[in-house]
């Protein structure tokens, strides 16, 4: 296991991009503040969207900024990752599946990469910088989206790889019924959709116990019209950092050179 530097000796600054699969985002971070350091630059994504169209992309983006050449560089990725390695492919071409992320962007832009699951940043942006700071045991953190992402964080350490939407609920997938997808494709009423995320969160807190649950995803914009109707007994709160989360957890997480494995 990776051990985790001491605040001190941590860089003042790190790059984060963020894959995804209608545009590519990158911007430097203020790791003291967990702010961008320069405005954030988006270049729409390639399509196909294969490892080289998006390679390419990426470097042409890391090429807009002048930076250090000893700076972190941090990268989310909308898949599965294990060992900087591509076991999943959501929202972007399937031959990524088996592809060593790390490998790829690292030869796009010349440095050393980090790259982690796409919910894995955000939610551990939240627990450094959002909703979760200071927070201590087990925090939860789920975006609810097109899918339900999640991330789970004990203890400042982050578990990867979760991927607690596809969970099996009553017989179906969880984020089937319960993303906010579900809700927009069905017609939910904003009561009508609680009474799903009620039994997602419920069966969620049964198995880890969490200290808190952090919800993220462009619906948490709304959440005094849905958190107020669960009846939880874990603590259950709306991120802050929204559309900054992944670049901000990526950078933060190369700074750290936490190993996700």
């Amino acid at each position: 296991m990776t051990t985790t530097p001491a605040p001190s000796a941590l860089p003042a600054r790190a790059f984060g991009i963020d894959i995804g699969g209608s545009g590519i985002k990158g911007a430097p971070v203020d790791l003291a503040k967990g702010e961008f350091a320069a405005d954030r630059v988006r270049i729409p994504t390639p399509q196909p969207s294969t490892p080289e169209a998006v390679a390419r992309t990426v470097g042409d983006l890391f090429d807009s900024f002048d930076l250090p050449a000893d700076l972190p560089i941090g990268v989310t990725f909308p898949a599965v990752i294990q060992h900087g390695v591509a076991r999943s492919a959501a929202n972007v071409d399937e031959s990524w599946i088996g592809t060593d992320v790390t490998a790829v962007i690292a030869e796009a832009t010349g440095r050393r990469v980090l790259a982690v699951n796409d919910a894995d940043a955000a939610g551990y942006a939240e627990t450094l910088y959002g909703a979760a700071r200071d927070t201590r045991g087990t925090v939860l953190v789920v975006t609810l989206g097109t899918g339900i992402g999640s991330c789970l964080v004990v203890d400042g350490t982050l578990v990867p790889n979760t991927e607690l939407g596809h969970l099996e609920i009553d017989g179906y997938d969880a984020e089937s019924r319960a993303a906010d997808s579900a809700r927009e494709r069905e017609g939910l009423d904003w009561e009508r959709w609680a009474e799903r995320l009620q039994r997602y969160f419920r069966v969620v807190e049964d198995l880890f116990w969490p200290d808190l649950v952090v919800v993220g995803g462009g619906v948490s914009k709304k959440h005094e019209q849905f958190l107020p109707l669960l009846d939880l007994r874990t603590p259950i709160v709306p991120a802050r950092l929204r559309n900054a989360a992944g670049i901000v957890g990526a950078a933060a997480l190369a700074a750290r050179g936490v190993a996700l494995d």
